[in-house]
């Protein structure tokens, strides 16, 4: 694989000099972690364990998940290459996964660009709410599985609470009130299940 080349520029000089090297990268070495050490040295005698245990295995998007996550900060697994041409500095940046459940530095960092951009972007400046679907325990693995399924039970909820949001506005004498409605789809809880 050959890697790629980027060219930032040097930050400009109002920085002190001792600012500049505590900000200095710093790759985050996740074949450290516990985790990534136990998936490593257990995935696939766990994905066997599941084949054998429940029907079909584990789902596909599961298993993708688990193998991305191994090659997720590895320089092996391929990097892109910083250089600046004023200062002369390099450096090796590994690609990230950027899956949604297992990896945590590219959960965190989705959820932070999310959280900024609705902010920042999309949402007004007015009071929000926040709600939170919580599925029965017998409509999750359907859910996870079929898209169809999970679209029909999103658009049902956000039409209830739209519904819902219409009905209070009336009460309180707001007759052409609309409602904006943002969803997040979470699939994987706390534990790594689904």
């Amino acid at each position: 694989m050959q890697p790629a080349t980027t060219q930032p520029t040097c930050a400009p000089d109002v920085v002190p000099a001792s600012a500049k090297l505590r900000a200095r990268y710093q790759r985050r070495e996740p074949e450290k972690t516990v985790l990534w050490q136990v998936v490593n040295g257990w995935l696939e005698t766990f994905l066997d364990m599941a084949a054998q245990t429940y029907h079909g295995g584990l789902p596909y998007y599961v298993q993708n998940e688990l193998r991305r996550f191994l090659d997720c900060g590895i320089l092996a697994c391929g990097f892109a290459r910083a250089f600046c041409s004023e200062c002369g500095a390099s450096m090796l940046v590994a690609f990230s996964c950027k899956t949604r459940g297992v990896c945590c530095s590219c959960g965190a960092r989705r959820t932070a660009q999310t959280a900024a951009n609705l902010v920042d972007r999309v949402l007004p400046d007015v009071p929000l709410r926040q709600w939170v679907l919580s599925a029965p325990f017998d409509l999750r693995l359907p859910m996870a599985r079929d898209a169809t399924l999970l679209s029909a039970v999103l658009r049902i909820f956000c039409a209830e609470l739209d519904r819902l949001l219409q009905r209070l506005g009336e009460e309180r004498g707001i007759r052409h009130g609309a409602s904006g409605l943002v969803a997040s789809i979470q699939l994987f809880g706390g534990s790594l299940n689904l």
